[in-house]
């Protein structure tokens, strides 16, 4: 990955090209946000440049995901006793080629494995301590990039802290995660951290130019659905819309939260509904979780007559936007996003899907119905 590859970003770009010129390399680092943001692509990029500047040749085998002092730790899910990225190596380098703006939802997907439970195990954690205490193969640096580090599990996470606290000669690690909060502060406290912003909406229109297929009225859509995340625009151009199917459970969780409270045996709906959203992937189910979040949010600037600012509505056939909009407003807003909010913690804790989105789906009946 080359800096001129990454879209926008260039205040980072020039920290971390600036540190390397300073000699101010971290032996270890954490960079925080959304994969589509740019996250991998940065950290890539900056290996690159550490290489290079030892040998000259080396980026290339770096851009082949090839270099053999380049190691790599990522979540996967448990087969045959065994939990070890090494068997998967293939199949992540094959989609960091393809896209480096990945999520872990379409890493899962790669897979074919998203009920599955990915994690980064302490069988994975040997392995990756027994590799980097080896010599570097071309006498410089070795650098370990652990993507999606907040995926440890507890006992993973403690072996791994060693590492950090005696880390090999000339070893530089990497994290990334979504944010530093799914982290252990033990581990924290040992890194230098880079938050990575959403992308700028500036940076997102001049990458689009370069497709020439795309009408001007629906780039500025894309721009807008995309908040700042180049893996949604990957996936608009490549199927159009990434809301469809959460629009359709959306529309029903609303409809079944006004029908319950006139018609009890739409209690039986809202459960069915919990199933449902409960039988897909934790990722699958907390990105729906943001969807909802985003829905409220735009329904609310609509009931105040910010409509300039609503970017996207429900398309789903027969609901009325306008109509919904008028039952979100200052008196529940905080309470149903606090709700989602909730949710999405006791998702990240591993807590009980279906008793999850039940919960949560019962109470907007409730506070779909409070007055203004």
């Amino acid at each position: 990955m080359n800096w001129d590859e990454i879209i926008g970003q260039d205040d980072l770009k020039h920290q971390l090209i600036q540190s390397i010129e300073d000699h101010r390399i971290g032996h270890a680092m954490l960079f925080t946000g959304d994969e589509g943001y740019g996250v991998l692509p940065l950290v890539l990029a900056f290996c690159k440049e550490i290489f290079e500047k030892e040998h000259p040749s080396s980026g290339v085998r770096v851009s082949n995901l090839t270099h053999m002092d380049l190691h790599f730790s990522f979540p996967v899910f448990s087969q045959d006793g065994k939990s070890v990225s090494s068997a998967y190596r293939q199949d992540f380098s094959a989609l960091v080629k393809k896209n480096p703006y990945f999520s872990f939802e379409d890493w899962t997907q790669e897979l074919d494995s998203e009920k599955k439970q990915f994690q980064i195990s302490v069988q994975e954690m040997d392995a990756i301590t027994e590799k980097m205490t080896l010599k570097s193969y071309e006498g410089g640096h070795k650098i370990l990039i652990v993507w999606r580090a907040d995926k440890m599990n507890t006992e993973a996470a403690n072996k791994f802290l060693k590492l950090l606290e005696e880390p090999p000669k000339n070893t530089i690690i990497i994290l990334t995660a979504e944010n530093a909060a799914s982290i252990l502060p033990t581990i924290l406290s040992r890194t230098q951290i880079y938050e990575v912003p959403r992308i700028a909406e500036s940076d997102i229109r001049t990458a689009l130019l370069k497709h020439k297929e795309i009408l001007d009225e629906d780039r500025e859509v894309y721009i807008h659905q995309a908040q700042g995340n180049w893996n949604t625009v990957l996936k608009l151009l490549e199927y159009g819309s990434v809301d469809e199917e959460f629009g359709f459970y959306f529309v029903k969780w609303v409809r079944d939260a006004f029908m319950v409270k006139k018609k009890p045996q739409y209690l039986k709906e809202i459960i069915g509904w919990a199933a449902d959203i409960a039988g897909g992937s934790r990722e699958k189910q907390k990105k729906f979780l943001e969807y909802c979040s985003e829905m409220f949010r735009l329904a609310l600037m609509q009931n105040y007559e910010a409509g300039a600012l609503v970017y996207k509505t429900v398309g789903e056939k027969g609901f009325n936007w306008e109509k919904f909009s008028e039952y979100i407003h200052g008196s529940n807003i905080v309470s149903i996003l606090e709700e989602i909010s909730e949710a999405n913690l006791q998702l990240i804790r591993n807590g009980n899907s279906r008793l999850i989105w039940t919960d949560m789906g019962i109470k907007l009946s409730r506070y779909i119905h409070k007055k203004p």
